[in-house]
């Protein structure tokens, strides 16, 4: 037999590993993959997780993080970066000298900041190095809305933190609604210009453990795939909509999203 010569678009999605396979790059590679693309990684940190909170982020040494991506690089053609929970300021500034390097690939951040559980991810430090050194190199960052904020302290509403965003470099910025106070989850997605575009979905019931993780995947596939980043950002958001939807138990706390598989309903309104 001849070596097979199909390629799929590939994604390095750069983040932490969950042992419960709920959020980080367990979910990073079933949302890249249901998505018609292959995930390569590189591993920031190990962590002590469940489907509760997370106990404890143990960070690899910057180099070793480095030195996983770069052999991504040297050996595929990767059409997006991905990057996730980061671990330190010391792995986030080896990452943003490595996009530095980069050429023409998108860039999606998740500004994992928290867990579901509510124990804080990151210092003040680490907050410092994603303004000044990460963001002005992301095609498009997806922090919800408390995120938003400690990422934007100092502003009073959900799109100033917005523009505050983008006016240190990064193009784009989803925040996502599912941490307000509201009827319906409202995803918001701005660029230079203002509001770009607005969805508004159905809320469901519970917690879920790896949403974010999902969406930002599922964007940086869709982009990968030749979608323009507007209709990336739709089709992920049905795609995150619905793995939340069909979501599973494997703990005693937070559900997982069903990332596996797809589904056919229509919620958006």
């Amino acid at each position: 037999m001849k070596p097979s010569s199909r390629k799929l678009p590939v994604v390095l999605a750069i983040g932490g590993h969950d042992p419960g396979g709920g959020a980080g790059i367990q979910a990073d590679i079933e949302a890249v993959g249901a998505n018609g693309c292959h995930c390569a990684t590189a591993i920031t940190c190990l962590t002590l997780q469940d489907s509760c909170d997370v106990q404890a982020v143990m960070p690899l040494p910057a180099k070793q993080v480095i030195a996983q991506a770069e052999t991504v690089l040297n050996d595929c053609q990767v059409s997006v970066v991905k990057i996730g929970l980061l671990g330190d300021a010391a792995i986030a500034r080896a990452i943003a000298e490595l996009l530095q390097e980069l050429e023409n690939i998108p860039v999606v951040l998740d500004p994992v900041l928290a867990a579901g559980g509510g124990t804080l991810l990151t210092t003040e430090n680490l907050l410092s190095t994603i303004r000044q050194q990460l963001l002005p190199l992301c095609t498009l960052i997806t922090p919800n809305s408390l995120e938003v904020r400690r990422l934007s302290p100092h502003e009073a509403s959900l799109e100033q933190c917005a523009r505050t965003l983008l006016e240190t470099g990064v193009e784009h910025v989803l925040i996502t609604g599912t941490h307000e106070q509201s009827d319906r989850v409202t995803n918001r997605l701005y660029d230079k210009t203002g509001l770009l575009n607005q969805a508004d979905w159905q809320r469901l019931p519970g917690e879920y453990h790896g949403s974010g993780c999902t969406l930002a995947a599922a964007i940086a596939a869709n982009m990968a795939s030749g979608r323009d980043l507007l209709e990336a950002v739709n089709n992920a958001q049905q795609y995150t909509w619905n793995s939340l939807l069909n979501g599973f138990r494997s703990g005693r706390c937070q559900s997982l999203p069903d990332r596996l598989q797809r589904h056919t309903c229509q919620p958006q309104t």
